[in-house]
């Protein structure tokens, strides 16, 4: 069997549309020891084809951390697979708040030097001292204790659509750039409870440790994150702090926690939390336009972005050539360029 994918992107994106096979979409991720990522990944999507998984899944010596859409009736087979793998055993696996089935079109598993990029390069740091876990309930009671601060370890465009009451961004691009951040920012307050959380745990989690490891003593981080939280909150009927979308890392780009809408279109300002990918494949800028906008601007960021895609498709490619779109995201930097022309 293939190790790849050998069907162009285009086309699977085109099946997964027309497919009306229910899904179900997972998040879940665990550090611990890989001799062999290589070997372990190859494996995985070997196992994970049979079942029919779909998503994005990193691999590192340092653990897993996946995101993935499986046939609803494929599930429980899927669940007892992962069990099978020893430090996988009944592993917490979040389930999607808001799902439509459509999230993911392809299985990729990359092998990389991280789970998730730090930017730690301190050989003493280690994974096996982190934060004490919170569950819903407790995270509910903490925060109500004035002598807790809540910090949000997700970048700005995603504590822009939601966020839990009180807490505090880390304002930037990057996880690797807030470890750093936090860490002076909440220097003052060492003697806090600081509870830290993000969308399924993987990155408060290693927050929490190395805020350990810079000498804090009172850091805890919410397990499972927004989404664990959010099915739990439903589940028990407890009080939800949590206000607005909760931004996604796949094609669905949120799933709605509550029906508050906090943010505002980068291009009129009005009441809007779509996160959308500028049409123009040379652009492509991560930002959040309302439906009039989006008329107006036929998905584009701009007048110069909207009359682009009007050009021949080979003057397209022209202006596309060569060009790193990188990390193209919506920050105040760029306001300027996306801001309605008046």
């Amino acid at each position: 069997m293939a190790l790849h994918n050998r069907v162009s992107r285009q086309e699977l994106k085109e099946r997964i549309r027309q497919d009306s096979t229910p899904r179900t979409t997972i998040s879940f991720y665990c550090y611990f020891p890989v001799s062999d990522p290589t070997a372990f990944r190859n494996e995985l999507y070997l196992q994970l084809s049979n079942f029919d998984v779909l998503g994005r899944i990193y691999v590192a010596a340092e653990g897993i951390n996946a995101q993935v859409s499986v046939p609803t009736a494929n599930f429980d087979a899927f669940r007892e697979y992962l069990y099978s793998i020893e430090p996988l055993n009944g592993l917490r696996l979040n389930v999607a708040v808001d799902d439509d089935g459509k999230s993911f079109y392809v299985l990729d598993i990359k092998v990389r030097p991280k789970i998730v990029a730090d930017g730690i390069e301190d050989a003493s740091f280690s994974m096996e001292r982190k934060g004490r876990y919170v569950n819903a309930e407790e995270f509910n009671r903490l925060t109500d204790d004035p002598n807790t601060i809540v910090i949000d370890m997700r970048n700005h465009y995603e504590f822009e659509v939601g966020h839990f009451e009180k807490a505090i961004e880390i304002p930037s691009d990057t996880f690797r750039e807030q470890l750093p951040m936090a860490v002076e920012m909440m220097r003052p307050y060492q003697d806090k409870n600081i509870i830290m959380y993000c969308t399924g745990g993987i990155r408060c989690e290693k927050a929490s440790a190395f805020m350990l490891h810079e000498g804090f003593q009172n850091v805890f981080h919410l397990e499972g994150g927004i989404i664990n939280y959010t099915n739990l909150v439903k589940e028990k009927g407890l009080p939800n702090k949590f206000h607005g979308k909760n931004f996604v890392f796949d094609q669905r780009l949120g799933e709605r926690i509550t029906d508050e809408i906090i943010a505002q279109c980068h291009q009129c300002g009005e009441p809007a939390d779509t996160h959308v990918n500028c049409v123009n494949d040379a652009c492509h800028l991560l930002f959040i336009q309302c439906e009039k906008c989006k008329a107006e601007y036929e998905g584009c960021c701009s007048k110069e972005c909207q009359e682009i895609i009007h050009l021949p498709e080979a003057e397209q490619k022209k202006i596309r050539a060569g060009v790193d779109k990188g990390r193209n995201v919506f920050h105040k930097s760029k306001e300027r360029s996306v801001k309605r022309e008046k």
